[in-house]
């Protein structure tokens, strides 16, 4: 196996990804999955959402949109992942992501220093990151930028000692507050006002006063614990962690739905 021999070679955090929602998959199957994937032992285990986009993704267009699991299967796909993967030692780091309690990934968000970049959650925060490859993003300072999705223009440019950057954004300062409260749900599933007031100089309760009009509902429903000092994501929030950032996201109404995939 791939697993044993990464092993063998000294790799560290073996990590295995895994799809549910795709066409014909039901709970049965999906366990027995999980239950071999399980029984591998990986350090790391991220369970994935598939994403239909076939306006964007060609290929997909074979596949019929009748075979695919409805929303509430695939929840309790997602269910079943957390249940069993839980059960068998491995800590619900958040979002999609599992790990090994021994594993760094863990220890970071113990101690408050865990990340997330476009790869999913990372123990290497305050770095910057370069991308390579088709379509690839980089994360320098506070810019991102995007190379180009065609093989055809990405050899172009490397041929030409060009660097295929196609399209790239620099972060205003309500950019950078944002990215830290979305970080933060994210990877320590709580907002802290006060922290986030004296970091950037702001009154965040003021700040974000819309935006925490909106979590009340969430909270209601069990989703979040709220005060006055912030909230804390709860069991069943974690479930849709994507739905309570998003509320942050001041850019997401502008965009078009059919540019990204379905939460669930």
């Amino acid at each position: 196996l791939a697993i044993d021999e990464g092993r063998r070679q000294g790799f560290h955090s073996i990590s295995v990804d895994l799809i549910y929602g795709l066409p014909l998959q039901t709970q049965k199957s999906f366990t027995k999955t999980i239950d071999k994937i399980i029984k591998l032992s990986p350090d790391r285990i991220a369970v994935f959402n598939y994403a239909h986009l076939p306006h964007i993704f060609k290929t997909q267009k074979v596949i019929k949109e009748t075979q695919l699991p409805i929303a509430q299967e695939k929840l309790n796909l997602l269910e079943i992942s957390i249940e069993r993967l839980m059960a068998a030692g491995y800590v619900f780091i958040g979002l999609d992501h599992f790990a090994k309690p021994d594993d760094s990934l863990v220890k970071h968000q113990e101690e408050g220093t865990l990340y997330r970049n476009f790869q999913g959650y990372s123990t290497f925060s305050n770095c910057d990151l370069f991308g390579f490859g088709l379509s690839s993003i980089s994360q320098v300072g506070n810019s991102y930028s995007q190379n180009t999705k065609t093989r055809d223009e990405y050899y172009e440019s490397i041929d030409a000692g060009r660097i295929p950057t196609i399209r790239g954004v620099e972060l205003n300062q309500d950019d950078i507050i944002r990215r830290k409260v979305i970080t933060e749900i994210m990877c320590n599933m709580a907002i802290d006002w006060s922290k986030i007031s004296c970091e950037f100089g702001i009154n965040a309760r003021d700040y974000f006063s819309d935006e925490i009009t909106q979590l009340k509902p969430m909270g209601e429903d069990g989703l979040l614990s709220i005060t006055e000092y912030g909230f804390q994501v709860m069991p069943p929030g974690r479930l849709l962690i994507r739905n309570i950032s998003m509320l942050f996201d001041i850019y997401l109404p502008k965009v078009s739905p059919k540019s990204f995939s379905k939460v669930i």
